[in-house]
């Protein structure tokens, strides 16, 4: 892993036993990453965070600047081992490595409708990478639900936005709402522009994606 620097976070906890397994899993991400563009340079914070992850996964992602991400974890959580050894915390990696690829481009995104490009394209991004089924948040609701749901273009527009209330469900709208919609988006704007090359997968303009949205159904004009 020659372009990924790893820092232990361990005032919260000791990762002793696990960064053996924690370290393979991000050789492993890097040399995915790699066989479809160069990796970038980045620092990435590690942390024992009890209780502060996704419950059903055992871990948590924040990507912080185009150079910065986290990855907490909680080895008391059950989904924790599974996450280790089953590629969740793979692809967890490559998420958050593609929103820090994304902000050194044309950002994460200031509105509503950004930040759902943003995220359904990292999650597009690594399911074709890993070659993988979407992560459960991404098919939280489905497409079919999300079409009689359709998310009003006023929302989209929305600067400064409610991101816990769209993604994590602390508003109305239903936990993880952002994430499967976001995901369903980007795939609307693949079924039209076809397989993205390295370039479009992070530089894409979010009104393009927007635009292929709306055809579909998915965000109201």
């Amino acid at each position: 892993m020659s372009h990924w620097t790893l820092h232990w976070l361990e005032a919260t906890g000791s990762l002793s036993p696990y960064r053996d397994q924690i370290t393979d899993n991000f050789v492993r991400a890097e040399a995915l990453l790699s066989s479809m563009m160069p990796s970038p340079r980045l620092d990435i914070l590690i942390q024992n965070l009890p209780g502060q992850v996704i419950p059903e996964a055992g871990l948590l992602g924040r990507a912080f600047t185009d150079k910065l991400f986290s990855l907490s974890v909680d080895p008391d959580n059950p989904a924790f081992e599974e996450s280790l050894h089953q590629g969740t915390m793979q692809r967890h990696i490559l998420h958050e490595v593609h929103h820090c690829l994304r902000m050194a481009g044309p950002g994460y995104g200031l509105t509503a409708g950004e930040a759902l490009v943003s995220e359904g394209l990292a999650g597009q991004f690594v399911r074709q990478l890993a070659d993988s089924s979407p992560e459960i948040w991404e098919v939280a609701l489905s497409e079919a639900q999300l079409l009689q749901w359709p998310l009003p273009s006023e929302v989209m527009n929305q600067q400064p936005y409610d991101h816990a209330a769209l993604f994590f469900g602390s508003g109305t709208l239903p936990r993880w709402y952002g994430y499967s919609l976001g995901y369903q988006m980007v795939a609307a704007w693949q079924s039209l522009s076809g397989t993205p090359d390295p370039q479009q997968w992070i530089n894409v303009p979010a009104a393009r994606v927007i635009a292929a949205a709306q055809q579909a159904g998915l965000v109201t004009a």
